[in-house]
């Protein structure tokens, strides 16, 4: 039987150094969530992607997304087709287990929106015609960091909140570089996963998931952090009750991750910064005092930790 280790081995023997973001990546796709990921070009973003969906086995498709860069070509299209002489539905890439969306901010806002029903409801609407998606469903998607590239369009916020998680991918450490020098400078491009896990394993993974205890004063440490980016002065917009069950849920996926039936305060404040940062705003004399990843730790350190709350 595939367990979670053999995902996580087969992922992590491809892809160097990312051990922490796939863990993130398998959280979203248990909670039927998405992933953004951030970072400068050539940092192995969409390697990334490709490699965590090669290892599931389910259909994957990708988009390139450019101005040009039509809804229909991510929903699909109802085209007349003079051999039948009927209009026939034609669904695009959004109807897959895993997509892809590479370079998301290059996109113009009125394509980037055409995801928003996929993303929140898990199925699609074509010409007044409404299609499910297949589960699990999840959109990964890549963005170079906005304030360093021309020609783009900001993700708004109703957007971002869609996204489980923003990953913001660092450049390796010298030795981790110096590996996939060895590894792959001979061969570059050559970087395979085998199919590790199906459908089917990934929602039984999600239904024990869900199974994991998580004691109340969790519960009420999660709402305390929640609470507090609201009334924070150098934050303009805090933290939703979407955001607070993102954190619950993503909570308990990491404790199971972990082999545990109990999650610890631990679980929540590794999973509260990828899950929050993209969702706040600095204020104008947050902008000019600190950065929002300095707020939301303040903010944490702030907040009395649960001493006795695992089961």
């Amino acid at each position: 039987m595939v367990t979670i280790k053999d995902f996580r081995n087969e992922l992590n023997q491809a892809v160097i150094g990312r051990e922490k973001e796939f863990d993130l990546m398998l959280i979203a796709l248990l909670q039927d969530g998405h992933v953004l990921l951030e970072s400068v070009p050539g940092s192995g973003k969409t390697m990334m992607a490709k490699s965590f969906a090669n290892a599931f086995k389910g259909e994957f498709k990708r988009v390139q997304f450019t101005p040009d860069v039509l809804p229909s070509d991510v929903t699909g299209i109802r085209y007349f087709n003079p051999k039948s002489q009927d209009f026939i539905l034609k669904a695009g890439p959004v109807s897959s287990n895993i997509l892809l969306a590479d370079e998301i901010n290059r996109a113009t806002p009125r394509t980037q929106s055409s995801l928003l029903e996929a993303m929140e409801e898990k199925q699609v609407t074509i010409d007044g015609e409404t299609l499910s998606l297949p589960r699990p469903f999840m959109v990964i998607a890549t963005q170079n960091p906005i304030e360093s590239q021309q020609g783009t369009f900001p993700l708004p916020a109703a957007q971002l909140d869609r996204f489980l998680f923003k990953l913001n991918i660092d450049y390796p450490t010298f030795e981790e570089e110096h590996e996939i020098l060895k590894q792959y400078g001979q061969k570059p491009g050559d970087i395979k996963t085998k199919t590790i896990i199906d459908a089917e394993t990934v929602l039984k993974w999600a239904e024990e998931a869900r199974k994991v205890s998580v004691h109340e004063d969790i519960e009420k440490y999660i709402l305390k952090i929640v609470r507090a980016t609201r009334e924070h002065p150098f934050l303009d917009l805090g933290l939703s009750s979407r955001a607070a069950l993102a954190i619950l849920q993503a909570t308990r996926t990491k404790a199971y991750l972990e082999g545990r039936d109990f999650a610890t305060p631990d679980d929540v404040k590794a999973i509260v910064p990828p899950v929050a940062l993209h969702r706040m705003e600095l204020s104008t004399e947050g902008v000019l005092t600190k950065s929002i990843d300095e707020v939301l730790q303040e903010i944490i350190v702030s907040i009395p930790t649960p001493l006795e709350a695992t089961v």
